[in-house]
């Protein structure tokens, strides 16, 4: 069968930012081919440009043959190529039908109303995407599932020869995730090929024939799942590395419980973030909570942090934190470095540090400053340096630092290692096992980086798709989870 959609040499510049750098692919009739890597690999860059909702720098798109890079968008639909979208965008006015019924009539303003196989054809794509109860419902009123199938069924009544799904599986449950994988494969089955881009690295490798891994806008590799998945690059870059973990001299004895979390739920609109999520921390113990991109770890911890409602109980030192501001919590204990860092970026280093310790007698504050330059010596030689100006790593450090300020009795850590280089890496483990060897402060790390998160953990949780699914000591997650992670 023959390719329906080449890329060669495909280049975006944002700037002096190379997005996406010299990217290949093939995709032929009846073949899905899952396009994987982090945040900011790229992958939906590659996907506007090839649906020209951007225009490459350089490089080449071909559908059945026909060039088309550098077409606008419109051009490139009627070339043959369908996107479903990460987030849904109907005609709200119009009903679910009537949605798909506009799909299906030409682009001609010669005929402005459907005809009657358009009515019969409508319905069976309906039934097909099992929207067939909903037809005469608007979709503001669909749950977010049968939002994503309204997407699909627009895509399937434009019968495009080349498919792009763009996070088909965000926000859907376990068994939505198995029928929207059911659907996609119908594609491959009509003879379309597609592209499937997802966070979801097992359900992008149980759909595809083939998977191509990307990262920083280059391409790492490609071949089956398994070929990938073994592939030293990507592990390093989803995992970090070769697992490993490293145990206290004494292990903590769990004397009580700091945090505990019951069946907690967050919706992002319509969108399921997390889904009936529990976990425990006992004062003193240092636990991460691993998962992919989008699993849902800064989702959780905002939930504690009350910066996203929830449902579900969070509980602290055993007080229930319902109705307490952010603020408050903060206040009461529990602070958190976010992935974003949130730093004061025209103030100096000293001033950032000396806002985290503002609350506390002057002398105390001394000797906490003190011991935090001595925690992050780099931090002491840029004192007087703007924020903004420091390096990635050197900025994760300062705002490591001016959460310890605070005196915090639970430290929740989120993504640390997030673009850092290994140099760093190394530096922020050494100071983390520092704390977790020397001092009594409990820590709720969050991590895609297994093999930072592991040595400084007692326990482990593993958060996949909005749910826990495994939880344990680190010397049994290799065994028990390590292979199944991505």
């Amino acid at each position: 069968m023959k390719n329906l959609l080449e890329v060669t040499g495909l280049t975006k510049r944002f700037g002096g930012l190379v997005a996406v750098k010299d990217m290949h692919l093939t995709i032929q009739g009846g073949e899905i081919l899952g396009l994987i890597g982090p945040n900011g690999s790229g992958k939906s860059t590659v996907m506007k440009l090839i649906m020209g909702i951007e225009r490459p720098n350089a490089g080449s798109v071909k559908i059945d043959g026909e060039e088309v890079a550098g077409l606008a968008s419109h051009q490139i639909a009627r070339k043959g190529v369908g996107i479903v979208f990460q987030h849904s965008r109907p005609l709200h006015r119009q009903t679910v039908l009537e949605n798909i019924k506009l799909a299906l009539l030409p682009d001609s303003l010669l005929q402005l109303f459907a005809a009657a196989h358009v009515e019969e054809r409508a319905h069976e794509i309906a039934r097909r995407v099992h929207l067939d109860h909903v037809v005469n419902r608007l979709p503001g009123t669909l749950p977010f599932a049968d939002l994503r199938r309204l997407e699909l069924a627009r895509a399937i009544a434009r019968n495009p020869k080349v498919v792009l799904v763009d996070e088909p599986f965000a926000g859907l449950t376990a068994p939505e995730v198995a029928d929207f994988s059911n659907l996609i494969a119908s594609f491959r089955e009509e003879g379309h090929a597609v592209l499937l881009v997802d966070h979801n690295v097992k359900g992008v490798a149980n759909l595809s024939d083939r998977i191509l891994a990307m990262y920083l806008g280059e391409f790492i590799t490609e071949g089956s799942a398994e070929d990938v998945m073994r592939n030293e690059t990507v592990r390093r870059v989803y995992l970090g590395g070769a697992i490993g973990h490293a145990a206290r001299p004494e292990a903590p004895e769990m004397r009580d419980e700091l945090l505990r979390v019951e069946n907690v739920s967050v919706f992002y609109g319509k969108a399921q973030a997390l889904e009936d999520v529990s976990l425990h921390v006992g004062r003193g113990e240092f636990v991460s909570v691993v998962g992919l991109n989008g699993a849902g770890k800064t989702t959780l911890f905002n939930a504690i942090s009350s910066l996203v409602p929830s449902t579900g109980v969070v509980s602290f030192d055993g007080a229930d934190l319902d109705g307490k501001t952010a603020g408050q919590i903060a206040r009461g204990g529990i602070v958190q470095c976010p992935e974003s860092r949130e730093l004061f970026g025209e103030m100096s280093v000293r001033e950032n540090l000396d806002l985290g310790g503002h609350h506390l007698p002057t002398e105390e504050a001394h000797q906490r400053l003190e011991w935090l330059l001595d925690l992050f010596p780099i931090l002491k030689t840029r004192a007087g340096q703007d924020a903004r100006t420091l390096s990635g790593g050197e900025q994760q450090m300062l705002t490591i630092a001016r959460a310890l300020m605070m005196k915090p009795r639970l430290l929740i850590l989120d993504e640390p290692t997030l673009g850092l280089a290994p140099v760093i890496l190394e530096q922020l483990s050494k100071a983390l096992e520092t704390l977790r060897q020397t001092t009594d402060i409990t820590v709720l790390l969050g991590e895609q980086n297994v093999t930072f998160a592991l040595p400084h953990a007692d326990r482990v949780y593993v958060l996949e798709h909005g749910r826990f699914v495994w939880e344990g000591p680190p010397d049994r997650f290799a065994t028990e989870a390590g292979a199944q992670f991505l």
